[in-house]
């Protein structure tokens, strides 16, 4: 299905005014807690952004933006809002890697619900192949296509990457507006970003476009720690280890049972909601910086 860059699912929130503007900046921002707060999730459907947007949603966030290019979206907003017994959340169906719809996501996320103080940038494919194999039938040499590669890169790292910085414009747009220059620390921290790494970050054999965006996403946040902090907002990435998501379950049972879990301590596979847990802890611990590694102790075989 192809959807219109831009376009907006749900109306979620419209029928339900959690907050203003006014009501979640300034002195009132406190990011020692999801309460109150307005989000914006990426990768929303399914596996990790699915069990972070219920955590959150338990935690009393005040708004939540759901985004995928998956239809499921609109179902898991449906299902956030019935357990939260109001509407909290709005689904956005798109392509994460689309400029305007990104925008469009921003704006309308504002207009009903406030400044977004978190993002979340988890949405991301795998195309995983060798770097360089023969072909059993050919005995030709192929390599890893690029265009595939451009689409990893495209997905997995540039969008989360400018999903993050629109977060670190709102913010910087909304102390403007308020006459606020550099942030001072007894303003309160302004927002945080968490981005989805993967222990694949360190290599991992047949994931080389996989990989390297995950490895890519350590670089940016190190970076936008850096800048953003002028604004009073935090990054850091989360490295989740084989977690029972779509994604992994594709690679085969068989291959789950046999190359992950005799790799990894806990002997299964991790649950998106210890992930999910994860991540707000990151989210509202100010202490916690840099890099989180969530691998359940697994280790690559040798």
């Amino acid at each position: 299905m192809n959807m219109i860059p831009g376009t907006v699912e749900e109306p979620g929130l419209d029928a339900y005014k959690v907050g203003t503007s006014k009501a979640l900046s300034g002195s009132a921002v406190n990011m020692h807690t999801i309460k109150g707060q307005v989000a914006v999730i990426t990768g929303a459907a399914g596996g990790i952004g699915h069990a972070l947007a219920l955590d959150m949603a338990r935690r009393g966030a005040a708004g939540i933006a759901l985004v995928d290019f998956s239809d499921r979206v609109v179902q898991v907003t449906r299902e956030l809002n019935t357990q939260a017994g109001r509407r909290i959340a709005m689904a956005y169906r798109g392509d994460t890697t689309d400029t305007a719809f990104r925008q469009e996501v921003y704006a309308d996320i504002t207009a009903k619900a406030g400044v977004p103080r978190i993002c979340v940038p988890a949405a991301a494919i795998t195309k995983d192949a060798l770097a360089v194999r023969i072909d059993k039938q050919t005995g030709q040499v192929v390599i890893y296509p690029t265009e595939d590669f451009r689409k990893v890169v495209e997905i997995n790292m540039i969008a989360p990457i400018y999903w993050a910085i629109e977060l670190v414009a709102a913010v910087a747009k909304d102390r403007a507006s308020r006459g606020l220059k550099r942030w001072q620390p007894e303003e309160g921290l302004q927002g945080a970003v968490v981005f989805l790494g993967s222990i694949a970050s360190i290599g991992n054999v047949g994931q080389i476009s996989y990989s390297s965006t995950k490895a890519g996403l350590e670089g940016a946040a190190s970076t936008l720690m850096a800048e953003a902090m002028y604004y009073g907002v935090r990054c850091s990435v989360i490295h989740p280890g084989f977690t029972d998501t779509p994604m992994v379950r594709a690679l085969g049972e068989d291959f789950i049972r046999t190359k992950v879990l005799p790799q990894t301590q806990l002997r299964r596979l991790i649950r998106p909601e210890e992930i999910a847990d994860a991540i707000c802890f990151m989210l509202t611990n100010a202490a916690v910086s840099g890099e989180l590694w969530a691998d359940a102790g697994w280790r690559p075989a040798t």
